[in-house]
């Protein structure tokens, strides 16, 4: 006999139902495949949504079963579909190597913020350095850039403790099939994250629970030995032979025994800086587009028919792209309730991004719609990559009458070529409607908004009412990925610099913050497993 935990999957059942009744069917379903024990723990791994029939919505649950099980039985169970949950914990192993100095982290979103965490409980004492201010002064300095225009270049939705997706859906969805998942779930739910996101299928936190679960792992970070800085922009480096000596912060060096790079995919100085160096870096496919706004009354009818509304189900969410137009266009980030944000951090510039509270209770959904640039598209280097993004935002603060009013259209409008109707029933969430009538062909590239052209009215396929002439388009997303990818090996290390360890969505190996937070713990373990604790 051996401990063991089975997943038991596809547990179908209506609404009404509830957990105890999807575990009272895994009871079932083990005593009916031969499998009986009164000391097996029973536990809801996941839940999920199963709306492909609207007019008989469903709950999917997973079950947990932890016990004793033969070798018979669990080959038996196998052969059925129920298998053992794989082994979702961190372990880590010291190194022998020496740190000249500690280990030095730069930036506080997801990558950075787990990172910090995993080398701060295990004896690694790292500073943590944070562009950017705390949660309370990123709040201050959004308020503020909506109420008087005036844009804080380092603290603002972008820049801050959290990184940009601290003012987002807080969404946990991810591609990425890592055991570990579950062990970011259940850490950002110690830390005050809602506990519904370890079952959820589809998870959210929420931008208002973000706030709180930053601080309070930052505030982890500097119990457990490291010390965080803030307003700490990394400008410069010192390189020797055996990597990075030492970073400069506001003039002073600081020395460094191993430098883990989580810059987020918006600082185009730091980018810029480690070209100088001439640290490898190459240019890499992104997207970009637009936000597009419905009624979220109207989004949930169309998914959700006669369930619309049901207090067990929350708000429709959804995902849409479509490939025969020649250029990937697609959906993500869709923020259901939520609102349209100013996300500039560069003074002269427009972009956007979206953002919802826990509760959802916004009265629009947003989501981008964005269409793939190819490294073609922009001149093949990582400066014309960055160029290329910020061209659009300046062109778009242009148009959009050089106030940080974004550009916004009507979705029939930019269908038929023409631009000025004023928004009626759906209206315009950025600035609390701080927009300008401005059609997207004045700030966008035309492969861009031919490809949108194309792929939008097909939309409407897959969700009625989604081409509806009055839903709002506002631009411009230009921030969907880092343009860049920061070069490393097997060992997570540089190419160029010995210990430095390029990381998370900034470096070009993540795209949202359940995977950048694994990027970071893969990372953070990587250094743990060469070099031994500070002593």
């Amino acid at each position: 006999m051996s401990q063991r935990t089975l997943l038991v999957p596809s547990i179908t059942l209506p609404l009404e139902a509830g957990e105890r009744e999807a575990i009272a069917v895994a009871q079932s379903r083990l005593r009916r495949y031969g499998v009986r024990s009164s000391t097996y723990i029973y536990r809801i791994y996941r839940r999920s949504v199963d709306a492909r029939k609207r007019e008989d919505i469903r709950f999917v649950y997973s079950v947990a079963v932890s016990g004793d099980f033969s070798v018979s039985e669990l080959s038996h169970l196998a052969s059925l579909g129920i298998t053992p949950l794989p082994d979702d914990g961190v372990e880590v192993t010291r190194g022998t190597d020496t740190l000249r100095a500690r280990p030095i982290v730069v930036g506080t979103g997801p990558a950075g913020l787990f990172a910090a965490m995993i080398l701060a409980e295990n004896g690694y004492r790292p500073l943590v350095l944070e562009r950017g201010g705390t949660v309370a002064e990123r709040v201050r300095a959004a308020e503020i850039f909506v109420r008087n225009r005036v844009l804080d270049p380092n603290v603002n939705i972008q820049f801050g403790a959290g990184g940009a997706g601290t003012f987002s859906d807080g969404k946990l969805i991810t591609r990425v099939n890592d055991p570990r998942c579950s062990y970011v779930l259940s850490r950002l739910a110690e830390f005050g994250a809602p506990a519904d996101i370890t079952v959820q299928a589809k998870p959210h936190i929420g931008t208002d629970y973000l706030r709180t679960v930053v601080s309070r792992m930052l505030a982890y970070i500097e119990e457990k030995g490291g010390e965080v800085r803030y307003h700490a922009t990394l400008t410069d480096l010192r390189l020797g032979a055996d990597g990075v000596q030492a970073a400069c912060v506001g003039g002073e060096w600081i020395p460094c025994g191993a430098l883990i790079l989580a810059i987020g995919h918006s600082a185009r100085d730091t980018y810029a800086m480690l070209l100088s160096h001439g640290i490898a870096i190459e240019p890499k496919p992104f997207s970009v587009g637009l936000r597009i706004e419905h009624l979220q009354e109207d989004i949930d009818r169309a998914l959700y028919g006669k369930f619309a509304g049901h207090p067990a189900l929350g708000h429709a969410e959804y995902t849409l792209s479509d490939r025969t137009g020649g250029r990937g266009v697609y959906t993500f980030c869709m923020c259901p309730g939520g609102e349209v944000v100013a996300a500039a951090s560069e003074t002269g510039g427009v972009v956007v991004n979206g953002m919802s509270a826990r509760a959802r209770n916004g009265k629009n959904a947003n989501a981008a719609v964005a269409v793939s640039v190819d490294v073609a598209d922009y001149g093949g280097t990582p400066e014309c990559a960055i160029a290329f993004q910020r061209s659009i935002e300046q062109a778009a603060f242009a148009v959009g009458g050089a106030d940080y009013s974004a550009p916004a259209c009507l979705l029939g409008d930019f269908l038929a070529g023409k631009e000025g109707t004023a928004p009626s029933r759906i209206l315009p969430s950025y600035m609390n409607g701080g927009v300008r009538l401005v059609s997207p062909d004045h700030y966008l590239p035309p492969f861009i908004t031919d490809s949108l052209r194309y792929s939008l009215p097909l939309f409407e396929k897959r969700i009625r009412g989604y081409a509806t002439p009055d839903a709002v388009l506002t631009g411009p997303e230009t921030r969907t990925s880092a343009p860049v990818r920061i070069l490393r090996n097997e060992a997570r290390v540089s190419p160029s610099v010995t210990n430095l360890y390029p990381c998370g969505e900034g470096a070009g190996y993540a795209g949202g913050i359940t995977s950048a937070a694994l990027d970071g713990i893969h990372t953070a373990l990587a250094l743990c497993a060469r070099f031994a604790p500070i002593s």
